[in-house]
């Protein structure tokens, strides 16, 4: 699961205005999938569906009591499932959609009120979301992901709530609370994991790569030792990825053998019963290793038997 924060801009992401060029921009896919006739989902909110665009600018942008005009109004934050998430998510793109909304609902904003450290849940965050299908500069077959539009304000238009603080829940001070984005991305993914009974494995959470990325040497180590001992996970159909552990690559190998000798012991059965294989008169063990030059003598002697015995008649 990716989830990011986009850096406020003079363009599209302008959050010191409007939310109108922003809330129109995420309308852009909605136009050419009902030219194709393809399902389309309009905005949602915590509670409803099919939101009018006009009416998420007036929401946002009227929340912004006590706000100076330079400052963010709003916040936008994109999620996105990687290809095995989404496929766990449901077999058509409705079905995907409605979980992406049940997961935003049902785990995210909750996951997002509490990282304020201010007793907050999510009916206190107005936001609303928007899904795409397709994303432009990916080679992913499956794209789907969600923008999200939320409030600099809560629902009451009182607090103050900033997900870009370098505060982490402090008590003192004039700020109090601040956010804690890397125990949301760790909530985040396990409960996604949990809603939808998702087997992830170590190599793809968010503490192996931010291990990997930020972690001590000894870390990274540990991280790598952790993934050589988890057990293998099988893919078949699309996802035709594979991954294998040290020990079990052995038994793989081992399977390979036996295969192999399996295959040798048919095929010289066959050539015994009709006499033209030289490798029928060695045995299976030493059937990779055989002389040549004696199995021609052999042949050849028998020949020459064959032809006395020819003579006497």
């Amino acid at each position: 699961m990716h989830i990011d924060f986009a850096p406020p801009s003079g363009g599209t992401y302008n959050n010191a205005g409007s939310s109108r060029q922003l809330a129109s921009y995420l309308e852009h896919e909605d136009l050419e999938r009902m030219e194709k006739g393809i399902y389309t989902d309009g905005f949602f909110s915590l509670t409803d569906d099919n939101i009018y665009k006009s009416k998420v600018i007036k929401d946002i942008d009227s929340n912004i009591g006590q706000l100076l005009k330079t400052d963010a109004k709003f916040y936008a934050i994109h999620v996105s499932p990687s290809e095995k998430e989404l496929r766990a998510m449901g077999n058509i793109e409705q079905d995907k959609a409605e979980a992406m909304k049940r997961y935003i609902r049902e785990v995210f904003i909750p996951e997002y009120a509490k990282n304020f450290n201010k007793g907050l849940s999510e009916a206190d965050i107005k936001f609303y979301g928007k899904i795409h299908f397709d994303r432009s500069r990916s080679d992913n077959e499956l794209n789907m992901h969600c923008h999200l539009i939320v409030s600099r304000k809560d629902q009451t238009n009182k607090k103050k709530l900033s997900p870009l603080t370098n505060h982490k829940n402090t008590k003192n001070g004039v700020i109090k609370g601040g956010f804690d984005r890397v125990n949301l991305f760790r909530q985040a993914e396990q409960g996604f994991d949990k809603l939808f009974g998702y087997n992830r494995q170590l190599s793809e959470s968010f503490e192996y790569a931010n291990t990997m990325k930020n972690g001590s040497i000894d870390d990274k180590l540990k991280m790598q030792e952790q993934e050589l001992k988890e057990p293998k996970q099988y893919f078949t159909g699309e996802n035709k990825k594979e991954a294998f552990q040290s020990g079990e690559k052995e038994n793989m190998i081992s399977c390979n053998i036996d295969s192999k000798q399996n295959n040798e012991q048919s095929f010289n059965q066959v050539n015994n019963k009709t006499g033209d294989s030289l490798l029928s008169i060695f045995s299976l063990g030493d059937s990779n290793n055989y002389d040549a030059t004696s199995a021609e003598e052999l042949q050849a002697k028998k020949l020459k038997k064959k032809k006395k015995k020819g003579i006497r008649r």
